[in-house]
């Protein structure tokens, strides 16, 4: 249903998007995750129409909507596909169901047809009490529901949402998640989500692309990406808590990690090891794969402690059974496992 190829974007001299490719099947619900900056708005824009790319093609449904070796695009408004702005953008002369009902005069709908349409999407949004009144007279949650009523109203066969929640509270941001999951299942259009949120993409997604300085770091499920991470910025952007890079090297006496030797065996090349947060924990004393460090900060997370340790630049997060039996500024020593589960080059790559 959806298809990139060698999708580019430039701005000048600077490439926003960079060679992106990936095909997610009808129904998918792909969700471009990556820090800001890193080209995930640039490419639903594209997606949408509102840019043209450099470079590459944008496929719906086996037909290309955008080529950028032919700098041509078919308009935002003839290529079935609906964006949900990070800002609603609701015209706030209109009423909700004004809102809703506006892009189905545009598609020439009969008026019995939209008032129809439009009582259905918004008891779908469990919105339709709030049909006369004014955006300025609901609450910012109770707008992104109109403003995703109005997008799905002429039933896009791509649903596109830029950041739809990171002008909500957290509580009601989950609540959101859930009912834009609903929407997705009853809607069936394949669906691309932006978020800098990690929790986000992994309680949503079918499909996650991690987006990094203009380029898609790595491309799959969601808990692929948790377990096999390709490159150094997925195993520390995606995770809960985020996973522990820590620099090795060779030394003449075996591995050295943050200045201690240790018996490790990395492949040639390895710069970093990947250690999960709960594979650390602390020990009494001094050991032969502990590291002395100071106690930065804890706090409970599902029943368990989170506790992050510092020293000279290095930050290690642990996830524990208990509270740790030292306070803040104090030292311990963290216990590392008895092997990495990976290990990573100068380039950021995994090895082996």
């Amino acid at each position: 249903m959806l298809e990139l190829k060698s999708l580019t974007k430039r701005f000048g001299e600077f490439t926003a998007v960079d060679n992106a490719s990936l095909s997610v099947p009808d129904g998918a619900f792909l969700v471009l995750l990556g820090p800001s900056g890193c080209g995930k708005t640039t490419l639903l824009r594209m997606l949408a129409g509102l840019e043209i790319p450099s470079r590459g093609q944008i496929v719906f449904d086996g037909q290309v909507v955008s080529d950028g070796d032919k700098s041509w695009s078919v308009e935002p408004a003839k290529r079935n596909s609906g964006l949900v702005f990070q800002s609603y953008a609701l015209w706030p002369h209109m009423s909700v169901r004004g809102n809703v009902e506006w892009p189905l005069k545009v598609a020439g709908m009969s008026a019995d047809e939209r008032a129809a349409r439009v009582g259905e999407v918004l008891k779908m949004l469990d919105i339709a009490a709030l049909a006369d009144r004014y955006p300025n007279e609901i609450s910012g949650g109770q707008q992104q529901r109109v403003a995703i009523a109005r997008t799905i109203a002429p039933k896009p066969g791509v649903l596109l949402f830029d950041e739809p929640l990171s002008n909500l509270d957290a509580r009601l941001r989950i609540e959101m998640r859930t009912e834009l999951l609903r929407l997705h299942r009853a809607t069936g259009a394949t669906t691309v989500y932006v978020t800098h949120d990690q929790i986000e993409a992994m309680t949503m997604a079918s499909h996650v692309a991690v987006m990094n300085a203009g380029r898609i770091e790595q491309f799959g499920a969601p808990l692929d990406l948790v377990e096999q991470p390709a490159t150094a910025f997925v195993a520390t952007f995606v995770g809960t808590p985020p996973n522990n890079l820590v620099p090795v090297e060779a030394g003449r006496d075996g591995c050295v990690v943050h200045g201690k030797i240790m018996p490790f065996s990395p492949p040639e090349g390895a710069v970093t090891a990947l250690f999960p947060a709960d594979d650390i924990t602390i020990a009494e004393g001094e050991g032969p794969r502990t590291l002395d460090m100071e106690l930065a900060e804890f706090s409970p997370i599902a029943g368990r402690v989170m506790v992050t340790s510092l020293d000279r630049g290095l930050r290690i997060t642990s996830i524990l059974d208990e509270r740790p039996p030292v306070g803040v500024g104090e030292r311990i020593h963290l216990s590392l496992p008895a092997q990495p589960v990976a290990w990573f080059d100068a380039a950021g790559q995994r090895l082996g």
